[in-house]
């Protein structure tokens, strides 16, 4: 028996969105591998760290899984193992997660026809890579390729979680090979392609300079203080260089 030729057409078309649906994922899984590889040593030293900080295999296994930040991850347990109270750790980690407030922002308009569930799902997937990913690939955008560069970047990151939590006992005091360095590592890999005018140059230079001299100090919040001049520097010199115009 034929089919209508509607019946064929739209038969066609959906098979095309599939063919394009699982190339988007692809290209997303492929362009945030090297950023997936990139952090392993900072898994390992997020999985090595619930194992000190007293939590169980299956404690320190589901805060990868389910809190999913590896900043946050690693001060709150540097917090934990400090004895500093629930409500110091709540703010700490909302201040150095507020970023993903601009972030989800800045994919709204890519994402807000979709399904509630699959917004929810981007919303947990979205990291500083999955973000720098998605920055620097504007035109693919689809829910296809922030789902494929996001799974690939959260397997990796349990991955190498899981691995920590092994070698934590396996090797003693493995927070001390400063496997940290990984974290700043990782966001020169992000920060640097995105600097692309005077304007972002200047926010990112005046952030390191604030950085350094609030670490001289031994200013608490001194981080997030950098940040937010760095923000603001950058604001200023773009409205100076808008009255120029």
């Amino acid at each position: 028996m034929n089919l209508p030729i509607n019946a064929l057409s739209n038969l066609e078309k959906k098979t095309q969105k599939n063919v394009l649906n699982k190339q988007a994922f692809f290209k997303g899984a492929v362009d945030i591998l090297p950023l997936s590889i990139a952090v392993l040593p900072w898994g390992i030293l997020a999985g090595s760290m619930a194992v000190n900080a007293g939590l169980s295999f299956a404690q320190s296994f589901a805060m990868s899984a389910i809190f999913f930040a590896g900043a946050a991850q690693l001060v709150s347990l540097g917090l934990v193992m400090s004895g500093a109270s629930l409500f110091t750790i709540v703010i700490t980690v909302l201040f150095l997660t507020s970023q993903h407030l601009i972030y989800a922002l800045n994919f709204r308009k890519d994402i807000r026809c979709l399904p509630v569930y699959k917004r929810l799902i981007v919303g947990f997937l979205l990291t500083d890579e999955l973000f720098a990913i998605g920055v620097t690939h504007q035109a693919q955008r689809s829910f296809a390729y922030l789902f494929g560069a996001g799974i690939c970047f959260y397997f990796a990151w349990c991955l190498f979680s899981l691995l920590g939590i092994f070698l934590a006992n396996a090797i003693p005091n493995l927070e001390r090979l400063h496997l940290d360095f990984s974290i700043v590592a990782i966001f020169i890999l992000i920060i640097v392609p995105m600097i692309k005018n005077l304007v972002t140059l200047m926010g990112v230079v005046s952030t390191l300079i604030a950085t350094l001299i609030f670490k001289y100090f031994q200013i608490e919040m001194g981080m997030i203080l950098s940040g937010v001049l760095g923000m603001i520097t950058a604001l200023l010199l773009q409205k100076w260089q808008g009255t120029k115009k």
